[in-house]
């Protein structure tokens, strides 16, 4: 095996579109946002001969309590997988010491299983005490009947459609860059309300153009006598819609437009003729007091299936890995994960 740069789109996206992966943090999209943002980014192939059989896209992530090598959704490999991990470690390591972090940090998409987690235990990784990306999302099958799909939701998700088409919601979609105003205004609201850090209106906005580019994305709006009041940021890419950000406003919520604005994502990932609709993360069953049980019983209103994967996974290279851990560890107690 031989780990070296991928310079081209081109390639890029060959070996991604090949493996269909779940996720879109390994596409060349992401990575053109992170590089936006200011992170060194790596491009990583690993190569058995002159064939592709894996790609890891990583960037640095700089941090006082620590900085690290993340690894979002991946390495994606299609065989040869515990060899090609191996080699990708030793690659990575010598990258880390060149870069002078604290750790190599992984949230793998492979499928949670006790020989996977037991294989980066043998390799000297541990549990990271937070996760950074979905670790359990929750997946709908496109390529039922728009009649099987409806039939197959919760009886109230189906209602709440319902209710929103007789009481004049519209949901409209946009490409238009413009719209991210509109979009912002709502998720600074939501942000505020449901306590969570949002990303500047800058970065959204050149995250939308940069996927928009390949036409991949599409924002909606729910709209009700005239007002914006439910609105999404809808990733379609790898075979997939991903439901990337959502925002809505208090006032209108006897409103459910929520549902329907879903729902007009849904069909529009099932006339690109994409195979999966993916609601991104959920809270796991038997943590009743998560942050995200309320979002979690809407997404699985549509009905679907999980699938979850390898707990993030962390290398340590230095002590002051270690103060990164218990800063992390206080944070994930505080927020109830």
């Amino acid at each position: 095996m031989e780990i070296k740069r991928i310079e081209t789109k081109e390639k890029w996206d060959e070996f991604i579109e090949e493996i269909s992966a779940h996720t879109f943090l390994q596409s060349w999209e992401w990575r053109l946002a992170q590089e936006m943002m200011g992170n060194k980014i790596f491009n990583l192939g690993i190569f058995d001969g002159d064939k592709i059989i894996g790609v890891a896209f990583v960037y640095v992530i700089r941090a006082k309590r620590g900085s690290f090598l993340f690894c979002p959704h991946g390495p994606l490999i299609s065989k040869n997988w515990e060899n090609s991990f191996s080699d990708l470690l030793k690659y990575l390591r010598e990258l880390a010491k060149k870069e002078k972090v604290d750790f190599i940090r992984i949230s793998p998409l492979d499928k949670k299983s006790d020989d996977k987690i037991a294989l980066f235990r043998r390799l000297g990784f541990r549990k990271a005490p937070i996760h950074m990306h979905p670790e359990l999302s929750w997946l709908l099958d496109l390529q039922l009947s728009e009649e099987e799909l409806l039939k197959n939701m919760k009886k109230r998700t189906r209602y709440s459609i319902n209710k929103a088409q007789k009481d004049g919601v519209e949901i409209i979609s946009s490409t238009d860059s413009k719209d991210i105003e509109d979009f912002y205004k709502i998720y600074i609201e939501t942000a505020k309300r449901q306590i969570f850090v949002p990303f500047s209106k800058d970065y959204v906005k050149k995250e939308f153009e940069i996927f928009n580019k390949q036409g991949k994305i599409m924002l909606f709006f729910a709209k009700y006598k005239g007002e914006i009041i439910t609105t999404a940021m809808i990733i379609y890419s790898n075979g997939s819609g991903f439901y990337h950000h959502g925002a809505s406003i208090r006032s209108r919520s006897s409103i459910t437009s929520s549902e329907y604005l879903q729902w007009g994502a849904i069909l529009e990932a099932k006339k690109r003729g994409l195979k999966l609709y993916n609601f991104w993360g959920i809270s796991p069953e038997e943590n009743k007091n998560h942050p995200w049980t309320g979002v979690t019983q809407f997404k699985k209103g549509f009905v679907g299936f999980p699938e979850e994967y390898v707990p993030t996974q962390d290398y340590p290279l230095t002590l002051k890995y270690w103060l990164n851990y218990m800063i992390e560890t206080v944070r994930r107690i505080k927020r109830k994960y």
